[in-house]
């Protein structure tokens, strides 16, 4: 069994053996605290250049399944864990774990003290790593990792470069949503398509006037990877957006909202990541466990005198974590009410998002 070896950019070293692709890569390193749901993590295109350490043990254990990818091409960077099997047990398996990171160049690092890696990243933050060969020379892949830029394109990437439709089963649809791609998750257009809507899937980048010319019932913008200021042709699109349709974000969507009523946004020491956050509903007082992966959030301090109120609120942190205008027909979360696996507690605000539509569409928007 090949060694390989994680290193920090503080110098900080893990020795561990090597699964899935063996090729170097550099990286942010990053956590996640879920119990189950590696295949969704693996192919969900948010964590784009990133490597993840799992904090659950036993990483593998049910393989890989074809209907449960949020993408056909999954371009995580890295993915690290206490203790791989190769040996799944699940009737519904198509592949072992390892095979599809190798086939992805996703590289893998098993048998480390994933709890004290969690713990540094905890304390310390996240920050720039490169795994490579444990005979390597770490003074030099650590001079050549200070001086590592990670690219500021994954949301290019990962969108789709045409644009498609997906339809009900009955293909009749009340309602018709253009989602904007910046990285989405594909159980965001199986829980839209599931409720009845026709939703059709443009680039990151697509013009205002284009999504109008579509003649969408509303607009939806995803999740996706980066640093959400990046995303400039988005915000610009949604800006003139706003007041012309009733518009909905998920994750990166949120953040591209917040930005475009002028709002700011910052990274977070750490970001949250995990299927167990709890989150406070301020419009029920009802508490929502959620699940989460991002790195930014919405400034709180920023939002008074934008026209948006604060909907929701992560209890660990008191970050932002949903907004909305009544006004404008506009509301957004920064976890995913799509998640899957689990939990399902949010998943009326694809509910919300039909109704929204809906009023609009027969004017009570002037009521």
């Amino acid at each position: 069994m090949m060694k390989r070896k994680i290193l920090l950019e503080d110098g900080s070293e893990y020795i561990g053996i090597a699964f899935g692709s063996e090729e170097d890569k550099k990286v942010e390193i990053v956590f996640n605290t879920s119990m189950v749901g590696y295949q969704e993590i693996v192919s969900d295109p948010s964590y784009t250049d990133q490597a993840v350490v799992m904090t659950y043990p036993l990483i593998g254990n049910y393989g890989m399944c074809e209907d449960d990818y949020e993408t056909l091409v999954p371009t995580i960077s890295g993915l690290i864990v206490r203790e791989y099997c190769d040996s799944p047990s699940n009737f519904r398996c198509a592949d072992t774990l390892g095979t599809i990171m190798k086939k992805y160049g996703i590289v893998g690092v098993s048998g480390i003290d994933t709890r004290k890696l969690a713990r540094h990243i905890r304390d310390f933050g996240s920050c720039k790593a490169v795994i490579l060969s444990e005979e390597a020379d770490s003074a030099a892949a650590l001079k050549e990792l200070k001086d590592w830029v990670p690219p500021i394109d994954a949301v290019s990437r990962v969108s789709t470069k045409e644009i498609y439709t997906e339809l009900p089963e009955d293909q009749e649809a009340a309602l018709h949503v253009v989602a904007i791609d910046c990285g989405m998750k594909a159980n965001i257009v199986r829980s839209m398509v599931k409720k009845g809507c026709k939703v059709t899937v443009v680039p990151w980048n697509t013009p205002a006037e284009t999504i109008l010319d579509l003649k969408p019932d509303g607009v939806f913008i995803s999740n996706g990877p980066g640093d959400p200021t990046d995303v400039k042709p988005t915000i610009a699109a949604i800006r003139k957006l706003i007041g012309q349709v009733p518009i909905f974000g998920i994750c990166l969507g949120h953040q591209i909202i917040s930005l475009a009523y002028d709002a700011r946004t910052y990274k977070l020491k750490f970001g949250h990541r995990g299927g167990n956050h709890p989150v406070k509903n301020l419009l029920t007082d009802k508490i929502e466990i959620t699940s989460q992966n991002h790195s930014y959030a919405v400034d709180v301090r920023s939002i008074a005198g934008t026209g948006l109120e604060i909907t929701h609120i992560n209890l660990l942190d008191n970050t932002v974590e949903g907004i909305q205008c009544t006004r404008d027909f506009v509301f957004s979360v920064q976890y995913h009410p799509e998640s899957a696996p689990g939990p399902q507690d949010s998943s009326y605000l694809f509910d919300r998002f039909i109704s929204n539509m809906t009023d609009w569409k027969e004017g009570k928007r002037n009521a």
